[in-house]
C-alpha cells in the first residue's frame, strides 16, 4: 500500500478489509439508480418544487425526532441483527412508495429512526456506548456520507473525520451540520420512490439500497474509530491510508 510503510501488518489488512467494505456499499444503490435511468442529480429533478424546499427542514425534524427516539428505545428494544433492519425498512418503503410523495414523506422519519438504531447497534459491536454523547454525535455523522447513488468512489471521506469538526459541538449543532447532505440523499431517494407504476418496488429497492448502504458505512467508521483505539494510531493516519487503499483497489 503505497504511503503506508509505518502501518504494522495487522493494521494494513484491517484497511484493506475497510477499503473493499466502502467500495462495496454503493453497490445495490447503484443498480437502482441505473433501473430508474439517469444520474442522481436527475433524480432530484423529478420532484416538485415545493417539495425540495421542504426537505432540509423535513429532513432535520426527522434527525432531531430520531435521535429522541432511537435513544429512548434502547432500554426497550434490543439492537436487531442487520438483515432484520434491512427487512424492516424494505417493508416500510414499500408502504411508502405505494401512496407516492405523500406517504414517501410521511415515511422518512420511521426509516431514519431505523437506520439511526442500527447504526448505534454497530457503533455497540465496535465496543462503543451509544449512550454516551460523543457516540451519539459519531452516529450522526454517519448520515453526513454521500449516499448509494454517489459516484464519489472515495473522493468523498469527509464524514470520516468528521470528529474533528463534531469536538464540542450539540446534537443539535451535528445535525444541522449533517441535514444538508442527507436531505440531499433522502431527495434522491424521494424521487425514485415518487416514479409512477413502479411505487411500492421502487420504494422496497431504493430502501434496502439505502439501509445496506448506511449499515456498511457504518461498520467504516466505527471499525477506524476501533482500530485507532486498539493500534494507538491517529485517527486521521488511518483515514489517509483508508483514502489510499480504496484508491489502489479501484
Amino acid at each position: 500500500m503505497t504511503g503506508t510503510a509505518l502501518v504494522p501488518q495487522a493494521v494494513e489488512t484491517e484497511i484493506g478489509a475497510l477499503a473493499r467494505r466502502y467500495r462495496s456499499a454503493g453497490g445495490m444503490g447503484m443498480a437502482v439508480l441505473n433501473a430508474f435511468g439517469g444520474q442522481a442529480e436527475n433524480l432530484l429533478e423529478r420532484l416538485p418544487d415545493r417539495v425540495k424546499e421542504r426537505l432540509e427542514g423535513v429532513t432535520e425534524r426527522a434527525l432531531e425526532t430520531s435521535m429522541s427516539v432511537a435513544a429512548g428505545s434502547r432500554g426497550v428494544v434490543r439492537d436487531q441483527k442487520s438483515w432484520f433492519n434491512t427487512a424492516l425498512t424494505t417493508a416500510m418503503g414499500a408502504a411508502g412508495g405505494a401512496g407516492g410523495l405523500p406517504s414517501a414523506l410521511a415515511e422518512i422519519p420511521v426509516t431514519t429512526t431505523v437506520l439511526l438504531r442500527s447504526i448505534q447497534g454497530i457503533a455497540a459491536e465496535h465496543g462503543f456506548d451509544p449512550d454516551a454523547p460523543e457516540i451519539r454525535r459519531e452516529c450522526l455523522a454517519v448520515f453526513g456520507s454521500a449516499g448509494p447513488m454517489a459516484r464519489d468512489d472515495g473522493a468523498d471521506m469527509a464524514f470520516l473525520s468528521a470528529r474533528v469538526t463534531l469536538t464540542g459541538a450539540t446534537l443539535h449543532g451535528v445535525i444541522a451540520k449533517v441535514a444538508p447532505r442527507f436531505a440531499t440523499v433522502l431527495g434522491q431517494k424521494l424521487a425514485a420512490q415518487a416514479v409512477p407504476i413502479l411505487g411500492a418496488a421502487a420504494g422496497a429497492a431504493t430502501n434496502y439500497a439505502y439501509t445496506s448502504y448506511y449499515q456498511e458505512m457504518a461498520r467504516v467508521h466505527f471499525g477506524l474509530m476501533k482500530l485507532a483505539r486498539d493500534s494507538g494510531m491517529d485517527r486521521e493516519a488511518l483515514i489517509s491510508a483508508l483514502l489510499g487503499e480504496i484508491q489502489r483497489q479501484r
